[in-house]
């Protein structure tokens, strides 16, 4: 698929809960309770696809019934989907509170795994997004490999920054120093991450920083010129933050691969978030109608 944005990353079940009221350790406590595909990467991919852009994963999944309905939904969405298959498939489990706020609880299983990559699955991408969750692990060469491709091509590359446990686990400088060496086009964090890791410092020559503060304006640090920095409205009505970051990464990519300018896109970005975070589970059910995509 030339020309295609690639996205390289985790592909996992979802079990998502979401709470009624306040928990009570050590009894029953109601909730709504439903599976479905998560993994950052792939949402990206799915969310990418749903507003017609041609899109490829790339990623592990187990040797497994879960791997192999994951691999399918992902392949009805639109998704070209490069995936190897060996061993335990991953679970997150997501617990929503009545604030719309998630605690996860991952446990990646293969898609931790992933490892020799095709040069062929990257090659000739229009972008390259990366999920940092693969620089803790074997993964990590991978991404190195990416970031080699994407460079010699003249590709767009992005990372997401992630988690702020991710960052604690590399270590803020290491993960830093590792973020620097992948020179990304653009790095995607929220505050708190940007914070911890002092990613905004990362902005640089020719990289962007996008800082996502969730009802409060998105910051952009520009690649170089780190003092010229725009802040970009943005939701106002948070029910589930859910999949709200890879929504804002896929629309944020569609966008620029429409070749939409930086706010442009993050206002894009803005509006393809806004549908999940004001719909509780609208990530598990998005579909290209939903999000207003037309598909030749």
């Amino acid at each position: 698929m030339s020309g295609a944005l690639v996205c390289i990353g985790d592909l996992v079940e979802d079990v998502v809960v979401w709470m009624d009221g306040v928990p009570r350790a050590g009894t029953d406590n109601p909730a709504r309770i439903r599976r479905t595909r998560g993994g950052s990467a792939s949402n990206v991919a799915a969310f990418a696809s749903s507003l017609g852009t041609p899109v490829r994963f790339i990623g592990r999944v187990g040797d497994d019934p879960i791997g192999e309905a994951l691999v399918r939904e992902l392949t009805m969405a639109g998704v070209d989907a490069r995936v190897q298959r060996q061993g335990r498939t991953g679970t997150i489990v997501l617990l929503v509170d009545g604030s719309g706020e998630r605690t996860m609880y991952p446990d990646r299983a293969a898609a931790a795994e992933l490892a020799d990559v095709p040069d062929s699955w990257i090659s000739g991408a229009a972008a390259v997004h990366l999920s940092a969750y693969s620089l803790d692990g074997p993964s990590r060469p991978v991404l190195h490999q990416a970031s080699a491709i994407a460079h010699a091509e003249g590709t767009i590359l992005t990372i997401d920054a992630s988690s702020i446990a991710l960052i604690d686990a590399i270590g803020p400088a290491t993960f830093a120093d590792l973020i620097r060496a992948l020179q990304p086009t653009y790095l995607f964090a929220n505050g708190t991450e940007a914070d911890r890791g002092s990613l905004r410092e990362l902005a640089g020559p020719c990289t962007t920083v996008v800082v996502k503060n969730g009802m409060e304006p998105t910051e952009v640090h520009f690649a170089g010129n780190r003092s010229a920095t725009v802040r970009v409205p943005a939701v106002d009505e948070v029910r589930d933050t859910t999949g709200a970051g890879d929504a804002f990464a896929a629309g944020f990519l569609s966008a620029v691969l429409d070749n939409a300018e930086v706010v442009a896109a993050v206002e894009a970005g803005h509006d393809l978030a806004r549908r999940v975070l004001t719909e509780p589970g609208a990530a598990l059910t998005m579909t290209a109608d939903e999000t207003g995509a037309v598909r030749d």
